[in-house]
């Protein structure tokens, strides 16, 4: 299963570079069922390897002109403070064992699978049902500040819970709200990704953890080389079909993850 494991890894890559998403959604799966991390870590595990990896795709798209630095700033700043509280002070506190449904005794790692399954869900058919198109790079793009900085806010506090990167909540936020280019967004999301995922890690390292870091630089280096492989690949597709695609894929993943957890119990 670990050789799975480390070619699910370059898929990681893959999708932040195609993307600018679905790392983390793949991360915490293979962490848990190819790796055998348990949940909670696999959380933490996740932060520093979408993070490293979204921080070498956001450098590289910097240097392409696909970032937004002015909506990278607005919307991080917010998502910072609520990643680093919620990894810090909120997670480690949540009881193992939370309630019963009928002869499933809900832990805390089933309901964090879930409750990320669940979120996954609600934005795929956001951004499946979505036909609103953006407007081109060269038209002035309306900035909802507010809400933008809400957004961030809340996608601090999911990926504080969950260990996901958060693109599959950013990538939407950034086109709807700032109006983004799809391919101009998925640039920036990888830039706030890795900011605030390894600004979240940092709470992780203070909470006692054990943290196995040849590990996790094994498994990160192999996913940056998937990014360069992704970020090739992007060249060739519309950011149209970036989107639609990318809706569907996290669609699946979540329904799987539900299954998984809840009715095909190990």
């Amino acid at each position: 299963m670990e050789i799975i494991g480390y070619v699910a890894s370059a898929c990681i890559g893959i999708s932040l570079g195609l993307i600018g998403s679905g790392g983390s959604i793949l991360t915490v799966p293979v962490l848990v069922y190819l790796f055998h991390v348990e949940p909670t870590l696999a959380t933490a595990y996740s932060l520093f390897i979408v993070g490293s990896t979204a921080l070498v795709g956001g450098i590289q798209s910097s240097l392409q002109h696909r970032v937004d630095l002015r909506t990278a700033l607005v919307f991080s700043i917010p998502s910072f403070i609520a990643v680093f509280i919620t990894r810090r002070f909120l997670v480690p506190y949540i009881p193992h064992e939370l309630f019963s449904i009928g002869s499933l005794l809900v832990t805390k790692d089933i309901a964090i699978m879930v409750f990320f399954a669940f979120i996954m869900m609600v934005v795929a058919i956001g951004m499946i049902r979505s036909q609103r198109e953006t407007p081109s790079s060269g038209q002035d793009m309306a900035y909802n500040y507010p809400l933008i900085v809400l957004e961030g806010f809340v996608v601090g506090i999911l990926t504080g819970l969950v260990g996901a990167g958060g693109g599959f909540l950013i990538i939407p936020a950034l086109v709807l709200l700032s109006h983004l280019p799809m391919k101009k967004a998925v640039g920036t999301s990888l830039l706030i990704i890795a900011a605030k995922s390894l600004i979240g890690f940092l709470g992780d390292i203070g909470s006692g953890q054990h943290i196995d870091f040849v590990f996790l630089i094994s498994i990160s280096i192999i996913a940056i080389t998937g990014l360069f492989v992704g970020s090739f690949l992007s060249k060739f597709i519309h950011g149209h079909s970036l989107k639609t695609a990318f809706g569907w894929f996290v669609l699946v993943m979540g329904v799987y993850i539900v299954l998984r957890e809840t009715v095909f119990l190990p």
